[in-house]
């Protein structure tokens, strides 16, 4: 099972919280949802830390009244996706002497199976050309250092050992990998780079937009493999140190 839980919250006041916050914040929800954190070598939790506009200084964020911001919460596999679905955060979120009000929630609940089942078993027309948004500092480990651009073979190989590790079915190792990076490109972007602030350091990740293209010249089942990775970053985000925030992923989809 897979579960991406969205949370609607406003604050009734001008609120300050450290630019390191979401570590804590997380913290608090994983001891909620009554789970360790970090005991294992691929999360089964992608978290987006509070997302909307607010103010920003050196050390701190202002969150403002008169805007909404959304907290999210992606269950990888049965346990985490049981966990979050009975999550009840009530009527508000504290933390930090903080306080979100919470306005709504939003769940989406889908499967492996039906995710494989709809995008690739059931052979539908191919895509190829994905539209992705990465909403919060998106960066790859790579040999002790990291790397805050969207390479599209990073991307996919970050997807694929996700899914390998928690679906029932198997897509494929290093020659899917290979298949895929000899067939998509990166047609556009339009990114920056932005921090993300963690206890005692940061991790320098890219936001924005991005868009892949798969060569007419691939096989339209592997095209299709491609976009059930691509709409499987929705839940399991993208990158490193995604259960910390980091690689929130939105997906729009073109036929062109």
């Amino acid at each position: 099972m897979l579960i991406r839980s969205t949370w609607i919250l406003s604050v009734s006041e001008p609120t300050i919280l450290p630019r390191s916050y979401s570590l804590e914040l997380v913290k608090q929800l994983h001891q909620q949802l009554g789970l360790e954190m970090g005991n294992e070598a691929i999360p089964s939790i992608s978290y987006s830390g509070i997302i909307g506009s607010c103010s920003t200084s050196r050390d701190f964020f202002t969150f403002h009244p008169e805007e909404f911001y959304k907290l999210s919460l992606c269950g990888l596999q049965e346990v985490s996706t049981k966990t979050i679905s009975h999550l009840n955060l009530s009527d508000s979120l504290e933390f930090l002497g903080a306080k979100f009000n919470v306005i709504n929630r939003e769940d989406e609940i889908t499967s492996y199976e039906e995710l494989y089942t709809t995008l690739v078993a059931n052979e539908p027309e191919a895509i190829r050309r994905f539209e992705l948004q990465f909403i919060t500092p998106t960066a790859f480990s790579q040999g002790g250092t990291n790397l805050p651009l969207p390479v599209p073979n990073l991307m996919f190989h970050s997807w694929l050992e996700r899914w390998n590790n928690f679906a029932p079915v198997y897509l494929g190792g290093d020659e899917l990998i290979a298949y895929l990076s000899n067939a998509i490109l990166l047609k556009n972007h339009k990114i920056q780079t932005r921090s993300w602030q963690l206890h005692r350091g940061y991790v320098n990740g890219f936001v924005g937009d991005v868009t892949l293209h798969i060569f007419n010249r691939a096989d339209s089942l592997l095209a299709n493999v491609a976009n059930l990775l691509v709409q499987y970053a929705r839940f399991a985000g993208t990158g490193m140190k995604t259960r910390l925030g980091m690689g929130q992923t939105l997906i729009n989809i073109s036929s062109r």
